[in-house]
Order: C-alpha cells, then sequence, then structure tokens
C-alpha cells in the first residue's frame, strides 16, 4: 500500500509540474508576440533616428539582446509592391537641388535589373511624379550604388548636367581622385589598416556560377583584349574590434563585384558576402586565401563568438544583408567656381546596429583633403534639400 501511495503522490506531482510548465509556455508565447510587432516605419526612418544632434543610436536594455532581423530589421525588396517602392525611395531622398535628386537606396534593389523583376529605373516615372519633377526630359541614372549594396543613386532630369557630371568624373579618374566612398563591415582586419589593392580580375565560369577572380600575371594581349582588367581600390580601417573591422573604401577602377573581391584578396570578408566570402579560410587560427575553384558560393560562416555577438545563429546567417553601403559621392557644382560638393547618405538602421553589436565606431569618412587638392575647393552637402 505504501508504494502505491508513493506511486500515486508522483503522479499528481507530475500532473502540477506539466500544468505549470504549460502556462508559462502560454505566458512566453503572448511576451514574445508583443516582442514581435512589427515597426511600420520605413527603413531610413526609424528609432535610428538622429534627435537633437545626438549622433548615436538609441536603444532600450530589451534591445541589446535583439538581433538586427527583429530590430531594426531589414527591408526586404522583393517583398514590396511597386508602389511601396516608390514610396520608400521617395521617403530617403538626401538631396534635390535643380536637376540632381539623390535616393538613399535599400540594400537589394537593383539599378536596372532584369524585365521581370521591379527596379529602380522601372520606378523613375513614377518616382518623377510623386516628387513633383516636371520637366520634359525624364528622370535617369547617373551613378548609383550596386543592388547588393545600400546607399547613393544620383539621379537627373537635365542630359547636359548629366553629361556634365560624367565628364568631371572621367577628369576624377585621369587625377586619380575618389568620387565615391563606401563603408563596409567586415569579419577580419586589413593589414596593414591602409592601403590600397592593386590586382587584375576577370570573370570565369567556375562550375554553375560567373564569377570575379584575381589574375596574379595578367598578359599583355589579355589587358588589350578587356579580357583582364587592372582595378585598385583604396582602403583604411576606421575602427576595429575583436576580428571585425568598420573600412572605407574608395575604388579607383570599377568592376563587378570588385569590393568584395579586393576584401578577400585581404583576407577579410564583408559581413554578409554570400558569394566570396568562402575565399578566406583559416588554418591554426591563421587567415588563408582558398582557391577560387574550391570556394564556390556559399552562405557565409562565422565564428561563434561573433554570433554570440550579434545574437544570430549559423542557422540564420542566410537572411544576413551585405554590409556594404555607398556613404558619399562627390559631384559638381553647376558653377564651376564653386568647386564641387560631397553628397552624403546615412547608412541604414541594420548597418548601425551591427556595428554597436560588433563594439565599433562610426566616424564619417570622409574623403581626405589631399585626394581633392586637384579639384576645386568642395563644401559639404549633406541631407540638404530645395
Amino acid at each position: 500500500m505504501r508504494k502505491m501511495d508513493v506511486v500515486c503522490q508522483q503522479l499528481v506531482l507530475s500532473k502540477s509540474l506539466l500544468t505549470l510548465c504549460d502556462s508559462g509556455y502560454r505566458m512566453a508565447t503572448r511576451s514574445l508576440s508583443s516582442v514581435r510587432a512589427r515597426n511600420p516605419l520605413p527603413w531610413y526612418r526609424t528609432r535610428l533616428d538622429i534627435k537633437n544632434g545626438d549622433r548615436k543610436p538609441r536603444f532600450t536594455p530589451q534591445d541589446s539582446k535583439v538581433s538586427i532581423l527583429r530590430n531594426p530589421g531589414v527591408v526586404n525588396v522583393t517583398n514590396q509592391t511597386r508602389e511601396k517602392l516608390c514610396e520608400l525611395v521617395a521617403q530617403n531622398v538626401v538631396y534635390s537641388k535643380g536637376p540632381l535628386v539623390a535616393v538613399n537606396k535599400p540594400q537589394g534593389l537593383s539599378v536596372s535589373g532584369i524585365p521581370e523583376e521591379v527596379s529602380l529605373s522601372s520606378l523613375l516615372p513614377e518616382l518623377q511624379q510623386h516628387l513633383g519633377i516636371r520637366s520634359a526630359t525624364p528622370l535617369h541614372v547617373v551613378k548609383a550604388a550596386p543592388k547588393e549594396s545600400s546607399g547613393l543613386v544620383l539621379l537627373s532630369s537635365c542630359h547636359t548636367t548629366s553629361k556634365h557630371i560624367e565628364e568631371f568624373y572621367a577628369k576624377c579618374r585621369k587625377s586619380q581622385t575618389p568620387v565615391v566612398t563606401f563603408c563596409a563591415v567586415t569579419v577580419g582586419i586589413p593589414s596593414p589598416i591602409e592601403g590600397d589593392v592593386n590586382v587584375a580580375l576577370t570573370i570565369e565560369q567556375i562550375g554553375e556560377h560567373k564569377l570575379v577572380v584575381p589574375v596574379t600575371h595578367p598578359t599583355k594581349g589579355s589587358l588589350e583584349r578587356r579580357e583582364v582588367k587592372n582595378t585598385e581600390t583604396h582602403y583604411k580601417v576606421l575602427d576595429s574590434a575583436d576580428s571585425c573591422a568598420l573600412v572605407q573604401l574608395q575604388p579607383m577602377s570599377v568592376f563587378q563585384s570588385q569590393l568584395l573581391v579586393h576584401m578577400t584578396w585581404k583576407l577579410c570578408k564583408v559581413l554578409g558576402d554570400h558569394t566570396y566570402s568562402a575565399r578566406v579560410g583559416k588554418v591554426l587560427g591563421e587567415p588563408i586565401y582558398v582557391p577560387v575553384d574550391i570556394a564556390v558560393p556559399q552562405t557565409q560562416v562565422l565564428e561563434e563568438k561573433i554570433l554570440r555577438k550579434m545574437h544570430f545563429t549559423q542557422q540564420q546567417m542566410h537572411r544576413m544583408p551585405l554590409h556594404l553601403h555607398l556613404h558619399q559621392l562627390l559631384v559638381p557644382n553647376h558653377d564651376e567656381q564653386k568647386g564641387s560638393m560631397l553628397l552624403t547618405a546615412p547608412p541604414p538602421p541594420f548597418f548601425l546596429r551591427t556595428i554597436e553589436l560588433l563594439g565599433l565606431t562610426m566616424k564619417e569618412p570622409l574623403l581626405s583633403s589631399q585626394n581633392l587638392l586637384a579639384l576645386p575647393k568642395t563644401e559639404s552637402s549633406s541631407s540638404s534639400q530645395n
């Protein structure tokens, strides 16, 4: 009888514990549902907006334990309608004067794209109407960030102005003056902390993929036939912490995926690069360059300590956006006597959130004065509108 009493007591206790656990689970589920409420604001105007001159993002204690996927979130342009995308771009105008308009595009929005996908170019007629630009010349793209990255896109409604800007950029190329400045979060710190990457690039078919690959000893004939192109990027580490870095990148040439490939050449990988980051591996804790024929595109793999800092898991890494942002663009003034001006687009909130989680500090990576000696005096033009 005593054994039966003990068994009955155990059954009663087990049932009580199960009831308690079920109650706790329901409470936790309700709490998570409230936390997951979506932010209705566009990516550029979220709780990270600057207020009262304070340039540091503001987070609550609860926010500090949330990944960029939930707070502040990442815009998925493939889930947006044409109307929503047009509205999103219109909300993120950072410069407007005369025929020129500069917008801060979200990561993932292509500039030209394929016919069946919505691209920025396909939205320009609606955007021109939305912005109230009355011009016989359609709004067109002059300079733009690549699809995979966020950042500045320069638009014009005057072909004469566009031609003037293109001539200005041609002069800058001849004088080796950078006109675009990107900022990137890298896994790995370039060494030395400032320098140039000079390597020839070409496009090769590797398995099922057409990829950009470095060519260490290009022949004169391949360069003349334009099968291979000499490329250059100036880089500077703005801040670093625990094997991660905030890097300023100024491409001195133009080639597909140049910045991503150049960073892997420096044994670093841009955070969120799921195409070329497999080229950087480690042996006995030291970074090595993996041969391009076996470093096929795959979801980026991060060390556990970095994942913990970002409140990420490796299973979520396919959702990690590319942390590459076209931050600044040099453009000429219509009046040449006034010199040139520098347009600036703030990085998206998820970018700012990442650098905070990784213990990095964001400062304005302005073009250095020595790089502008060949140009007339510059004037800052960040987020000005007329």
